[in-house]
């Protein structure tokens, strides 16, 4: 994987710390962040981040209720040439999003579900 990143708030601690902690361990990782709407005026566009288009890449969401932010970075990402390899969730709050997900992007993982947390 070269990049991990998805929906600006939620997903950019995710991706920021998985970055670091990747380039401390020798072996770096590139964020991204997509934005959500396109920036009118500088580099501009929906995606930000140092990655490269080819680059494989994990978007992380923090919830998932629907799957319509997790699938929204996924098809960001995409447009940008980026090959979407995993969707990793931290919680996924088991109303369907996951399943939603999973019919886009061959592997989906969720650390949590929100059974585990009750």
């Amino acid at each position: 994987v070269d990049a991990i990143g998805g929906l600006t708030m939620g997903a950019d601690p995710i991706a920021h710390a998985t970055a670091l902690t990747s380039y401390l361990k020798g072996g770096p990782i590139n964020a991204f962040s997509v934005r959500q709407r396109p920036k009118e005026h500088g580099a501009g566009g929906l995606l930000v981040g140092d990655v490269t288009p080819g680059d494989r890449a994990v978007v992380v969401e923090d919830v998932v209720t629907t799957g319509g932010s997790a699938l929204r970075a996924v098809a960001a990402a995409r447009e940008f040439g980026l090959k979407v390899v995993k969707v990793l969730i931290l919680v996924d709050r088991q109303e369907g999003g996951k399943e939603a997900v999973a019919r886009e992007v061959p592997e989906v993982e969720a650390v949590f579900t929100i059974s585990d947390l009750r």
